[in-house]
């Protein structure tokens, strides 16, 4: 069960896992694929604005080169000073040219930053002179820039504008070599993206490879290039191929001198980012795996636990051991199943201990019925004997005069004689087995019977027997054995309630309502508690010491006043004493369905 329970949670786990992971890495291969097209749009139009400034701000700084240099309120030593000011101020501009109609050109250089790295004068006047600038195109109002770098130590651009100065007429051309350092470090800002600023020529002004060495190449990868020089949109992306490899690339114009800026990502990083993901997400189905593999041996562990000590305490039961249980460790359905076996164990227990104690009581009855038969037995036997004394006495009565002493004994004898024989015949009749039938019963004759019987065990025993017998009572149906063990039974059961105390016994008998005739049997013994008195008359309920009682004298009791269509009740107060109320209906022919006869089968006197 462990192994299922273990097996099936890692197979579930795995299959969520895995359908997780791959609905995850399509959905993120797709968004990837469109967010790399968004981004790269985005690096490309942000690099622009940025680079537009950037130009912007080198246009007016230029144009303040220009106004100093045409000041003709200095003097030349005022305008060098200023100049050189003006270079340490702007460390990013090497060199600065103004051309004016009419008054010729003017160059000032950063002599201090040249001179610091090397380079000459002619070197930039040659570069020149190799490459003249347009300068009908600029004063036309075309913005020119262009990469200027004579010296792999000094990257520079040229920047090329007009300006008003001096009241001139005409515009008057600004071009300024200008350092790439700045511009350098805007494209490669990025560490995700290859970032490209592409001059109006279509060719590599910086760019974030290593080095220089890719400025002033030609770019012959990007598709329709020259109508992205125009392009008007703020942001384009494409798919293309750059050195056999899928890329894509966004693109921003700049509003420069028709400047655009590139930037680009191979197509494999959303699948490298995809890797990524499965990457982790192997990691985490992993992790997980081992956690449900763990939980799933404590889970299943605490399940099978209690199941297994539920099958071990059955193992015991099945052995006819009752004093197991099982220990609830939980409110779930296993706790239940515990609690119900619990309860299961405990019942068979009582019922074990009812069965061996019925099984005693049983025992007990039966011991009983071979007394009552030796009983009636030796009673038989004794009545013989006893038959011949009282032969024997009047006999010699009639020998001896009235008021002689032995004539007295003789009565004596006589008197005692007939007592003995009277018990005998009650005792044999009591114990004889017969059938049972209903006739008129006198109850009267049946109470002085009863103590008849049980007098001499009450008496020995310290209790008095008393009688309240209502006269002319009418006769009830009835069988007189049966009334007879009925009054037995509750003035034997009074006075053992009273053992070793000395009591008294009361037994009376009238006509109430409803034509009915109670018999009451009254003891002032310790009475009984009010929680038992509803058990007293249920089969094998006894408050004796275990073999003292059977528990089944109220119980027969209760059998035959029902016998009888008769009721009971009991009035019981601890310390107070009890009573127990018979009510017998009078003969009213309500029982004639039983074939009830006219002659009663005994004679009670």
């Amino acid at each position: 069960m462990r192994f299922k329970i273990l097996m099936g949670l890692l197979v579930l786990v795995t299959t969520v896992v895995a359908i997780i992971t791959i609905a995850m890495t399509n959905l993120f291969h797709n968004d990837k694929h469109i967010y790399l097209h968004d981004l790269t749009g985005a690096a490309a139009v942000q690099t622009a604005d940025e680079i537009k400034a950037r130009l912007t701000e080198y246009q007016q700084k230029a144009q303040v080169f220009a106004r100093f240099l045409y000041n003709s309120d200095l003097t030349r030593k005022q305008n060098n000073k200023l100049i050189s000011q003006l270079f340490g101020d702007y460390p990013e501009f090497v060199a600065i040219t103004v051309d004016a109609p009419k008054r010729g050109s003017v160059t000032a250089y950063d002599a201090n930053q040249i001179n610091e790295l090397g380079i000459k004068r002619k070197q930039f006047e040659q570069y020149r002179k190799q490459h003249p600038l347009p300068l009908d195109a600029i004063r036309a109002g075309e913005k020119y820039l262009e990469n200027s770098t004579i010296s792999s130590i000094l990257p520079t651009m040229t920047m090329a504008t007009t300006a008003s100065i001096g009241g001139s007429r005409k515009a008057v051309v600004v071009s300024a070599v200008i350092r790439l350092d700045d511009l350098m470090g805007i494209v490669r800002r990025s560490r995700i993206f290859d970032t490209y600023l592409i001059d109006n020529h279509g060719e590599i002004l910086v760019s974030s490879g290593g080095g220089y060495k890719e400025q002033d190449k030609a770019v012959d990868w990007i598709p329709d290039l020259a109508s992205l020089q125009y392009e008007q949109s703020a942001g384009i992306s494409k798919e293309y191929k750059f050195h056999g490899k899928d890329m894509v690339g966004g693109f921003s114009r700049v509003d420069y001198g028709n400047l655009v800026t590139a930037t680009q990502i191979p197509m494999s990083a959303a699948y490298l980012s995809a890797r990524e993901l499965l990457q982790d997400l192997f990691i985490i189905a992993l992790v997980l795996l081992v956690s449900a593999a763990i939980l799933g041996l404590i889970w299943s562990n605490r399940l099978m636990q209690p199941i297994k000590h539920l099958s071990e305490a059955t193992e015991v039961l099945g052995k006819g051991r009752y004093d197991i249980h099982v220990k609830v460790s939980s409110r779930d359905e296993i706790g239940g199943l515990a609690n119900s076996f619990n309860l299961m164990v405990d019942e068979l227990q009582a019922r074990e201990h009812d069965l061996i104690d019925a099984n005693d009581q049983l025992v007990q009855a039966a011991k009983m019925a071979a007394f009552g038969e030796l009983g009636a037995g030796i009673a038989h036997e004794v009545k013989n004997p006893l038959a011949g004394i009282l032969g024997l006495s009047q006999l010699s009565m009639r020998a001896v005069k009235p008021g002689d002493r032995v004539y007295d004994y003789l009565t004596r004898i006589e008197i005692e004689t007939k007592r003995c024989k009277e018990i005998i015949d009650n005792l044999m009749r009591f114990a004889r087995q017969e059938k049972v039938e209903f006739v008129k019963v006198d109850v009267n004759d049946v109470i002085i019977s009863a103590i008849t019987i049980v007098d001499h065990q009450l008496t020995i025993n310290g209790v008095k027997i008393e009688r309240d017998l209502a006269g002319g009572l009418p006769k009830i149906m009835g069988n007189g054995n049966q009334i007879q063990q009925i009054v037995m039974n509750f003035m034997i059961n009074a006075q053992q309630a009273m053992v070793d105390k000395s009591g008294k016994v009361t037994v009376s008998s009238s006509l109430v309502e409803n034509n009915q005739i109670e018999v009451r049997v009254s003891d002032n013994g310790p009475g009984i508690a009010e929680e038992i008195q509803e058990k007293i008359f249920q089969p094998f309920f006894t408050t004796k010491e275990a073999g003292k009682g059977t528990g089944l004298g109220l119980s027969v009791t209760y059998g035959l006043i029902k016998e009888h269509l008769g009721t009971v009740s009991v009035d019981s107060q601890l310390g107070e004493g009890t009573t127990f109320i018979v009510r017998f209906p009078v003969e009213d022919g309500s029982l004639s369905s039983r074939g009830i006869g006219e002659n009663s089968n005994a004679n009670f006197k």
